[in-house]
């Protein structure tokens, strides 16, 4: 008879507090949202684009032969400020869109662009 009684109270127990934690299921949290710029929201596009041809076999295979180290190429491509990464995507855009010249070409580009980036920091 005791332990029918504890177990009674057991669930008892069990059914309040379930009822407590449904009952703030339905309570929503405050949420804020805010407005993102169109240019921050391109620039990181950009650097993802840049990014994922730095990922390449053949562009880090070209980059490697530049003498260019490909992590320091990675963290060039972040330091670009949102036009300068736009200016290199276009460039990239107008580049032909199949063969090797077309590799070799935007591999160029990219080097050509952290050699500019390692002239301006050195001065």
């Amino acid at each position: 008879m005791f332990t029918l009684c504890m177990f009674a109270k057991l669930c008892q127990l069990i059914a309040r507090l379930l009822v407590v934690c449904i009952s703030g299921l339905g309570s929503t949290l405050p949420a804020q949202a805010g407005m993102v710029a169109t240019d921050s929201a391109m620039g990181s596009a950009n650097r993802e684009r840049i990014s994922s041809v730095l990922e390449r076999a053949e562009v880090r295979a070209q980059l490697e032969a530049y003498g260019v180290n490909v992590k320091e190429a990675r963290a060039r491509v972040a330091a670009l400020t949102d036009d300068e990464a736009a200016e290199l995507v276009a460039r990239m855009d107008q580049l032909p869109a199949a063969g090797l010249y077309a590799v070799g070409t935007t591999i160029l580009v990219v080097c050509l662009l952290i050699f500019m980036f390692w002239l301006k920091a050195a001065h």
